[in-house]
């Protein structure tokens, strides 16, 4: 007995029905991400490449001609080098040179989260949706588990010297750790390192001011990453394993 065409059809889609291979992402819609992280790619090439122009022997005679408004034009210049790439490291310590322990670090710090909110943001413009698109399970594992540390996950890394300042921020651009975590978490783990870089800086033009209150940041950044290592080992041997079949 054979089988009525009504049987036969069910393969046809129905009126208010997807079908599902229709449903799947064109292979031309990857391509879409691209102009955005060439775009990225060239502005960060450009900043990098400015960056490297910049005659920086002038600097102390620019701060003394700008007077009052030094300090916005200098978070300003930094924050677009931290953008290029440029380590923080050399940012702190210019500033404490130019600006005093105080004030260097003080600078250096707004800069940094300047340049952070900037870097987010284009890491967010740019790369993820590619990154959602192309992601493996191991980056996508990794992404979960940066969500789940959330704030301390950032003050961790913003307090080791893993990779420059401004592709940790393109980077966290493209991952599902919260907007305010990712800042607070920036300025937290920014700010041992920035005191302690710009007392340095200072006490390269002023050797007198150097002294031994100026590793105490430092120190302090390198016991809150002990005690967050310990932190998440501790939690990662008390969560239970999920079962297997």
């Amino acid at each position: 007995m054979t089988a009525s065409p009504e049987v036969t059809s069910t393969t046809s889609a129905q009126p208010g029905q997807v079908d599902a291979d229709a449903a799947l992402p064109a292979p031309v819609g990857a391509a879409t991400h691209w102009p955005r992280l060439v775009a990225l790619g060239v502005l960060v090439a450009g900043a990098g490449f400015a960056a490297w122009k910049l005659p920086l022997e002038q600097l102390p005679t620019w701060v003394d001609q700008l007077g009052p408004a030094a300090p916005a034009v200098a978070v300003l210049v930094c924050a677009v080098l931290l953008c290029a790439l440029v380590p923080r490291t050399a940012i702190s310590l210019g500033c404490g040179a130019l600006f005093g322990a105080v004030g260097g670090a003080a600078w250096s710090l707004t800069a940094a989260l300047l340049a952070a909110t900037a870097t987010y943001a284009a890491g967010r413009w740019a790369g993820r949706d590619f990154v959602a698109a192309h992601a493996g399970d191991r980056l996508a594992r990794l992404d979960r588990w940066l969500a789940r540390r959330g704030l301390l996950a950032v003050i961790v890394v913003r307090l080791q010297p893993i990779a420059p300042f401004g592709l940790v921020g393109y980077a966290y651009g493209t991952s599902s750790v919260r907007f305010r975590h990712y800042l607070l978490g920036t300025a937290l783990g920014g700010l041992p390192s920035s005191f302690s870089y710009a007392t340095i800086g200072a006490a390269a033009i002023a050797p007198h001011s150097l002294s031994w209150l100026t590793f105490i940041p430092a120190a302090t950044g390198i016991l809150i990453s002990a005690a967050a290592a310990l932190h998440w080992r501790h939690q990662s041997r008390s969560t239970p394993r999920p079962a297997t079949a």
